[in-house]
């Protein structure tokens, strides 16, 4: 089968050692005047030098590797049927993919929660909304509804959501504090959040070490107390990631 070049340069950049990829943002993140964060010049050519509780935040994905997301190989190698099956959707829920890029979770969640659920396909390039819109289109899905995210917030109406998942995207966020908590804010009580992560602690899993995250380091940030959140459970059934899930505790009855 034969690879397009955006996908063979994505494929390198996060399969092979020393190769950064061409789209990435600017490295230096300016101001740096967080006490959350720190910045170092040495570290690894995959990240962009800013750490988080410990962990380099890795470059981001840019829109030339969407090819790659859809590869026919994906569901060999990550069995996203399975995934989607394991967070228990139930029709008519509204559930946030974020960091959707060109939609091929949003998709699968879709056909699970219809006929009256909804999928907000956030992401923060509008190259890869205009082509998740186009697929759907495609193939008749009407219930994902495109949605601009910015670098510290998913812009989603406050306890709007019953689920959000991020597939291998939480460890590029510039900002994973403030994602966090606005993340949480859009939950209605009982809400979940799924953190989907390549397991850092399995090394035959091949994917470089900043694009892994150990399931001990999602729960750390993840249980921030301003972020309101309580681990539920961890879902060990993918062949290479975990999934970590956090609630937002329901509220109490008066």
């Amino acid at each position: 089968m034969k690879r397009s070049i955006a996908a063979t340069l994505l494929l390198g950049a996060l399969l092979l050692p020393g190769l950064t990829p061409i789209w990435s943002a600017d490295p230096v993140e300016k101001p740096r005047n967080s006490p959350r964060y720190s910045f170092r010049r040495n570290h690894d050519p995959n990240g962009i030098g800013k750490f988080y509780m410990g962990r380099e935040i890795a470059q981001v994905m840019g829109f030339p590797g969407a090819p790659w997301l859809e590869r026919d190989t994906r569901e060999e190698e990550e069995r996203l049927t399975l995934l989607v099956r394991s967070l228990k959707l139930k029709p008519g829920m509204v559930v946030a993919d974020i960091g959707a890029g060109s939609g091929v979770i949003s998709m699968l969640v879709a056909e699970q929660i219809t006929p009256d659920g909804k999928v907000m396909a956030v992401d923060i390039q509008q190259e890869m909304l205009d082509r998740l819109k186009k697929r759907c289109e495609a193939v008749g899905i009407k219930n994902v509804v495109p949605v601009k995210g910015a670098i510290k917030s998913p812009n989603l109406e406050p306890g709007s959501v019953d689920l959000i998942i991020m597939v291998d995207v939480y460890h590029e966020f510039e900002f994973p504090y403030e994602m966090t908590q606005e993340l949480a804010k859009a939950l209605k009580p009982g809400g979940r959040i799924a953190w989907v992560e390549y397991r850092l602690e399995d090394p035959t899993v091949p994917i470089k070490l900043v694009h892994k995250m150990s399931e001990a380091q999602v729960k750390l940030e993840a249980s921030q107390a301003e972020c309101g959140l309580k681990f539920a459970e961890t879902i060990g059934v993918l062949p290479r990631q975990h999934i970590v899930i956090f609630e937002r505790p329901a509220e109490e009855s008066k």
